[in-house]
């Protein structure tokens, strides 16, 4: 059921000669797609070798990590355990009702409650429940988002992009880019200060990157009209569809450092596109294009 990801080059990006690519992986499943099946790989195989029967996990209504983690405990026939950030809302979320149709049990906290996901996750440990952090961060979940760069050749590149959650993803391609490679993280969340160090934390190489923090758009699943704009235009122009908590804030912030002269004339850049167009349907019907 899965498939391997393209490469779609975006004419509308051209500038001095700069090439830039998108390595899809948003094509690669219909539930679990993008980033998260590569991130949650070692956990589950870690999960299954040591006997656990339970994952516990932790994310909010529109989580792509939740609903990728319900469906690969159900194909892996584990249960699941979904702690929720925020109170139970009288109507489900779509993402949630489909990660209770793949039998994921959703315990809700408050908000405040959710800060301290340490605790939590220590009064849920035994030895049944296996514990996956929120966004799959960890060294296992950096481990297997090392191998989203093996998926095609990317040696040519000389910059590597991608949206930032928890860092996790960008920590694998941190551990997996080429030596020439400079590696950029787009940050989606607003206020999140410790992110470098979060990220160096799970890092097995010293490699030098960079985080831009001022893209979120207000902060974290913020869209304002002009993000909305930028996405539909994006679909007429290249028939990328986005999402508006990651990717479309991604693309934005590629095409603004090249329009700002950023990068060097005749760099090459890869723009990995991690999937997850969930948060979309908080949108009303006809907003997007796609």
């Amino acid at each position: 059921m899965f498939q391997q990801p393209h490469i779609q080059h975006l004419k509308s990006f051209n500038r001095n000669n700069i090439n830039v690519d998108v390595l899809r992986l948003d094509t690669i499943h219909p539930i679990v797609s993008g980033n998260k099946w590569y991130k949650l790989q070692y956990y589950i195989q870690d999960a299954i070798t040591k006997n656990y029967t339970t994952i516990v996990t932790f994310g909010g209504a529109y989580s792509n990590h939740i609903i990728a983690t319900a469906f690969a405990c159900k194909e892996f026939n584990l249960k699941s355990i979904g702690i929720i950030r925020g109170e139970k809302a009288p109507t489900l979320s779509h993402t949630l009702q489909q990660a209770k149709q793949y039998e994921m049990e959703l315990h809700f906290v408050s908000r405040e409650a959710y800060k301290y996901k340490n605790e939590i996750a220590s009064k849920m440990s035994n030895d049944k429940h296996y514990i996956i952090s929120e966004g799959g961060y960890g060294k296992l979940g950096a481990t297997g988002a090392a191998s989203i760069l093996k998926t095609v050749d990317t040696t040519s590149y000389t910059h590597i992009i991608c949206a930032c959650g928890t860092g996790t993803m960008l920590a694998g391609i941190i551990n997996a880019a080429q030596a020439h490679q400079a590696i950029i993280g787009i940050n989606a969340l607003k206020g999140y200060e410790n992110i470098v160090e979060d990220i160096n934390n799970i890092c097995n190489t010293k490699k030098e990157f960079t985080v831009m923090n001022n893209y979120h758009f207000g902060g974290y699943g913020k869209h304002p009209k002009d993000l909305i704009s930028w996405m539909n235009t994006l679909w007429q122009t290249e028939q990328l569809p986005t999402d508006i908590v990651y990717t479309a804030k991604l693309f934005f912030a590629t095409k603004d450092l090249i329009e700002t002269d950023y990068f060097g004339a005749d760099s090459k850049i890869l723009i990995i596109h991690s999937g997850g167009l969930q948060g979309n349907l908080s949108l009303p019907k006809g907003t997007l294009l796609f």
